[in-house]
């Protein structure tokens, strides 16, 4: 089930149309001339459904309805169940997070570490409101979670994450915080190498990049977004390869899944 090499933006002068009655869905222009038709159980079908769904749900702010283990994760569902599956594969010591918020990701993180059985959570964040850390100080799983405050990319933040890091650990970063292609490029040239070979270098919310016009969008948001940092990491760096991971089990007909991380899974090759 690999990303595809391109998709087009959430909004602009499509229409997608779906018929419940012939259990189709059809994508046609503005104008109404039809660019697709196809059964909403065929692999296209759900692609085209999943996108309104996505568009839908930004719209909507639907991320911002779920916790986990009592700690609001403002993540698409769908994506934590393929991050979980990654962890599980890779089996990394160490998850490096930039952005806490609330701290739901930390927790769920931890929570994979806990049963797996092995490893440990770094959450880094400019600023880490009292209330999100009195809430994880009193979390069961806070002994596996470490929090730095401060710059990402400051100097001193990353002195501090790598006197944390241990020698021989299997690390894998997970870039979340401020997600302006500069910041983001800024954190992927700093936090690259502290990936380790064979491991991922995940930049979160590359979906801002089709979503120009939309509600909650910024005008510049086709160009100033994280999938364009990666796309210029890569261009840069040829110890990263784009590798959005293959999900383990797949009976269904679907060759997508519906995620928010568009173009944001790097593995470090070397």
């Amino acid at each position: 089930m690999p990303e595809p090499s391109d998709l087009p933006s959430l909004t602009g002068p499509r229409r997608a149309v779906v018929d419940f009655a012939t259990g189709t869905v059809a994508l046609t222009n503005a104008d109404g001339t039809t660019l697709g038709e196809h059964p909403l159980s065929s692999a296209e079908g759900f692609a085209i459904a999943a996108d309104v769904w996505l568009r839908a749900g930004w719209d909507a702010k639907y991320v911002y309805g779920f916790t986990w283990l009592g700690r609001p994760v403002i993540q698409l569902p769908d994506d934590l169940m393929t991050l979980q599956e990654l962890i599980w594969r890779e089996q990394p010591d160490v998850i490096v997070e930039t952005g806490v918020a609330h701290g739901g990701s930390l927790v769920f993180y931890a929570s994979l570490c806990r049963l797996i059985g092995k490893g440990r959570v770094i959450g880094v964040d400019i600023e880490i409101r009292p209330h999100n850390r009195a809430a994880l100080d009193a979390h069961p799983l806070r002994p596996m979670i470490e929090l730095i405050e401060g710059d990402s990319t400051a100097a001193a933040t990353l002195q501090r994450l790598r006197a944390l890091l241990k020698p021989g650990e299997k690390a894998m970063v997970l870039l979340d915080g401020l997600h302006t292609r500069k910041h983001v490029l800024a954190e992927l040239r700093a936090y690259g190498e502290l990936v380790t070979p064979g491991m991922y270098l995940v930049a979160m919310d590359g979906i801002m990049a089709r979503l120009p016009g939309a509600p909650r969008a910024r005008d510049d948001w086709e160009t100033n977004n994280p999938r364009a940092a990666v796309e210029e990491f890569v261009a840069e760096n040829r110890d990263f390869a784009l590798e959005p991971p293959v999900p383990p089990f797949n009976e269904g007909a679907t060759r997508t899944r519906p995620s928010y991380i568009y173009k944001g899974f790097l593995r470090r090759l070397r």
